[in-house]
């Protein structure tokens, strides 16, 4: 059995889709529904010689889904004419409006969403977020949501799309109680944030992320401010190989140093940290990087590589 297609004439409008209101087709292999407009359905019957042409006006079928779909086209179509059609306000074109994709996971403005997985992106700084949206797009972090959502965007629309959502000054969170944690793993995780562990050639947080802990411009981020099951979860991402950041890897090389009683310490203590007067990042580190990142230029942060 084979279908054929012929155009119906005198048919109505098509909506905004491409898509009649009146009639679904079958185009192609079994079990691959196609619709269009003003088409309808009639059959043959191949032979091993010959084809039976199609009758003239063949054999269509109107389906009572399809009925009702028309008769709601053509009442709406009455109240428009009367002149009670109100038209839809105009879509705002703009990076906000655009960027309503994002929130969607992220919270309102990018404040981070309620369940501590998806983090806040809003005031990050905008070198790291563009770094992250690249990570995403060309596979470095592994996300199937984030890659296949931008893997069309230009290197132009992610720096559009970071430099938005680091211009956003927005308060943050009240932090977790302090009694959330045991006090002496919150102290070790203390001395691992502001000191690190030179007999193990872990640096300190501090080093890297600046000394109030909310980053450094233009491409290291805070760490004030996250759920520690976010934290938790990008450090064992490093450790087993699931994230990577533009060699060399910094954070891939600290995170593989860190025992599991060191990730639950340092991001303990991390989330019960209030937030400086300013959560801006710092324009510059006092003294060089302790360890290369490929995700930061050279000399950007204003220390001396």
């Amino acid at each position: 059995m084979e279908t054929h297609l012929t155009a119906l004439p005198n048919m109505p409008p098509v909506d905004k889709r491409g898509e009649s209101p009146f009639f679904h087709y079958r185009l192609g292999a079994p079990g691959i529904e196609q619709r269009g407009p003003g088409f309808r359905e009639f059959a043959t019957t191949a032979g091993a010689a010959a084809k039976t042409e199609p009758p003239a006006f063949g054999v269509w079928r109107l389906q009572r889904a399809k009925l009702r779909r028309v008769t709601v086209w053509f009442a709406a179509l009455a109240v428009c004419l009367d002149g009670s059609c109100a038209l839809a306000a105009p879509v705002e074109d703009s990076i906000a409006q655009r960027a309503q994709a994002c929130v969607g996971c992220h919270g309102k403005e990018g404040r981070a969403a309620a369940d501590g997985y998806y983090p806040r992106i809003a005031g990050k700084p905008a070198g790291y977020l563009y770094n992250q949206l690249l990570n995403f797009r060309d596979g470095r972090r592994p996300y199937a949501l984030m890659t296949t959502l931008l893997q069309p965007l230009t290197d132009d629309y992610l720096h559009e799309i970071a430099s938005h959502f680091s211009s956003l000054e927005l308060p943050y969170p009240p932090p977790q109680p302090v009694g959330s944690g045991h006090p002496a793993s919150l102290a070790h995780g203390k001395a691992l944030v502001t000191q690190g562990d030179a007999a193990r050639h872990i640096p300190a947080c501090t080093q890297c992320h600046g000394k109030a802990l909310t980053g450094v411009a233009p491409a290291i981020p805070g760490l004030l401010g996250l759920p520690p099951d976010y934290l938790n979860a990008q450090l064992g991402a490093w450790q087993t190989g699931g994230r990577h950041a533009q060699a060399p890897d910094c954070m891939a090389q600290v995170a593989k140093l860190l025992s599991p009683d060191d990730v639950s310490a340092l991001t303990q203590w991390l989330s019960t940290q209030p937030l400086p007067a300013s959560t801006q990042p710092a324009a510059s580190l006092p003294s060089a990087l302790p360890i290369r990142c490929g995700g930061v230029p050279a000399g950007s942060t204003g220390d001396k590589p």
